[in-house]
């Protein structure tokens, strides 16, 4: 009563996929090789048949051969049934079965490379240690990222801060509706921005992190911690608005699909498939964002021989890397530009392909963590690439993992839909300029972008081929200036530079993106607070020039910043070289004090 596939049982090719086959369906298809006495006369199966491609009687008497056999047989498969369906379309199934007949007269050259390609293990691709090790990995993330904006967040957003959280609320409460502060700012601070409650915040966010790294309630603490970290960037603006921001958002909506209910439950095939999108688009579109630019230092393949001297905060590692010769710098840019590009579409092959995919892309970003501190990017880049590899990879384990209640698919299918839809025409929009996107999708796209949590990705597309810094000094007499010292941002010409990832001080980042342009309003705000003296503020400096008193005049001036050469570092112990290019801000003074 039971479907039967009949298979050449001498053909290793044919075992292995069998044995991957009988996985899926369980005790719901017979397995027998037509080696077997008597199977051939008692199922009616003429031997030339039984040679020349797999049989599949079914129990209603029907026979299928070849591609049509396997698609029909894959379909006994609960995981599978649906997709195994579509074998059935006319040029489907003729690509499928041509495909089938030239594996079938090349048994041996298919065998080596599907080992090569799969390798030994005929176990079904399970993704249950991944997702617990991403999860676990994610709350790390979180962990990380409210223990580092704790350490800063009065001096960036409390009441005598740089741009202070309440003072921002209280201006969208005289100019937006009730209705659209919750729908475009979402945002627990509504309830209460004072200091302490920011403080109080992060504390949460770091317990909600360790708790998810223990896999303690994990979709309970995901959804806690994607609201509190949503509260933050929906009101933060300048300093909380870098990608890896959003992509900590975008994994933490992806980790609320992607939670278990239960332990060991399977995650199903569509929340794996988002994760491996959001990973394949992140760093593809990193690569694709350089080339579409026009940008000629990366055309050129000069793009890291500026690189290293000019990205927002290098490294020490950085400094040396920027001393390699011109050639092996060109190289460098051709090798990110062919690993962001090509790197990605591996992972969409077979398992040791993606293994490989993973394995570039990993080293990669370990490459230019080293260089350069880009907080926890690097890190929420690794924990999303962990998506490429399988619980064989990770653990050897016999134990057959719960399949996960069919509505709850369903549901996480459901969930999954809308998301993918925006990721994807985002990254078609993007590659295909042309190309726009459906309505529907951009109906939908404009309803979930207050919630912040998907986005389009790209690092440096177009190189800055300068390092202007900022210098902010102060007076008591405009006569005599004494400078504030950054903790990592350039300054002191004997200082090398600093490792701070995965901590981001984003006073330090946002410093750089100033020098490029125009002093922004919340540069005049800084400058505000440090002729008040604000202990907070003062508080993400590592040197203030005034211990005991404010300034009566501040002031920010302009210079070129180099790297010096390996000969000057070790004569003078100098790893910076800068020249003077004019005021940034002129001299300033509270306005209650000239009164």
């Amino acid at each position: 009563m039971k479907p039967v596939l009949v298979f050449d049982g001498e053909c290793g090719f044919c075992r292995d996929w069998v044995e991957r086959w009988r996985a899926r369906t369980g005790d719901r298809v017979d397995y027998v090789p037509l080696q077997q006495p008597g199977v051939l006369q008692r199922l009616g199966i003429p031997r030339s048949d039984a040679l020349r491609s797999v049989q599949l009687v079914t129990p209603d008497g029907n026979r299928f051969g070849a591609a049509d056999a396997v698609f029909r047989t894959v379909e006994y498969a609960p995981e599978l049934r649906h997709v195994a369906r579509f074998g059935r379309l006319p040029l489907l199934r003729t690509i499928a079965n041509f495909v089938y007949r030239q594996i079938a007269i090349r048994r041996g050259l298919a065998a080596s490379v599907d080992r090569l390609l799969v390798g030994k293990t005929t176990r079904p691709p399970d993704s249950r240690l991944v997702r617990n090790a991403f999860m676990r990995a994610l709350g790390g993330v979180y962990l990380i990222a409210f223990a580092s904006l704790g350490r800063q967040v009065k001096g960036l957003y409390g009441r005598r801060g740089i741009e202070p959280i309440d003072d921002f609320l209280q201006f969208l409460r005289k100019r937006v509706s009730k209705r659209e502060r919750l729908t475009q700012y979402p945002t627990v601070f509504w309830l209460d921005s004072s200091d302490a409650a920011l403080v109080r915040a992060c504390r949460a966010g770091e317990v909600g992190g360790a708790l998810m790294m223990l896999g303690i309630a994990p979709r309970t603490t995901a959804a806690v911690l994607w609201l509190l970290y949503l509260s933050f960037v929906s009101v933060g603006r300048d300093f909380l608005a870098f990608q890896w921001d959003v992509l900590l958002l975008e994994n933490g909506l992806h980790a609320l699909v992607l939670a278990p209910s239960r332990n060991n439950e399977r995650p199903p095939w569509a929340a794996v498939a988002l994760m491996r999108l959001l990973a394949f688009r992140l760093q593809f579109e990193s690569g694709h964002c350089k080339l579409a630019s026009g940008d000629k230092m990366w055309r050129s393949g000069d793009a890291c021989c500026v690189h290293f001297e000019t990205q927002p905060l290098p490294t020490r590692g950085g400094w040396y890397a920027h001393q390699a010769p011109r050639q092996m710098k060109r190289a460098t840019t051709y090798a990110v530009l062919a690993l962001e590009l090509g790197a990605p579409w591996l992972a969409l092959l077979p398992r040791r392909l993606r293994h490989t995919s993973f394995a570039l892309l990993v080293g990669l970003q370990i490459l230019i963590a080293a260089t350069g501190n880009y907080g926890f990017f690097n890190l929420l880049t690794i924990v999303d690439n962990l998506w490429f590899l399988d619980d064989a990879v990770l653990a050897r384990t016999a134990e057959r993992g719960r399949q996960t209640p069919r509505w709850r698919r369903l549901a996480i299918t459901l969930a999954a839909l809308p998301i993918a839809a925006i990721s994807i025409s985002r990254l078609v929009s993007r590659v295909f300029r042309r190309g726009r996107i459906p309505k529907p999708v951009r109906t939908l796209e404009d309803r979930l972008s207050p919630l912040r949590s998907v986005s389009s990705y790209g690092l440096f597309a177009v190189m800055t081929t300068e390092r202007p810094e900022i210098v902010i000094e102060g007076s008591d007499d405009a006569v005599t200036w004494r400078e504030y010292g950054f903790r990592y941002k350039p300054g002191d010409l004997k200082r090398p530079p600093r490792w701070a990832a995965p901590h981001q001080p984003r006073l330090d980042w946002q410093m750089w993106f100033a020098a490029l342009g125009p002093a922004p309003s919340w540069f005049y705000q800084l400058l505000e607070r440090l002729l008040e003296g604000a202990p907070d503020v003062l508080a993400l400096f590592e040197h203030n020039p005034f211990p005991d008193h404010a300034p009566k005049y501040v002031r920010a001036l302009l210079y070129d910043y180099h790297f010096t050469d390996r000969a000057t570092q070790r004569r003078e112990g100098t790893w910076w070289r800068r020249d003077l290019l004019g005021a940034y801000v002129p001299i300033v003074e509270l306005a209650d004090r000239r009164r």
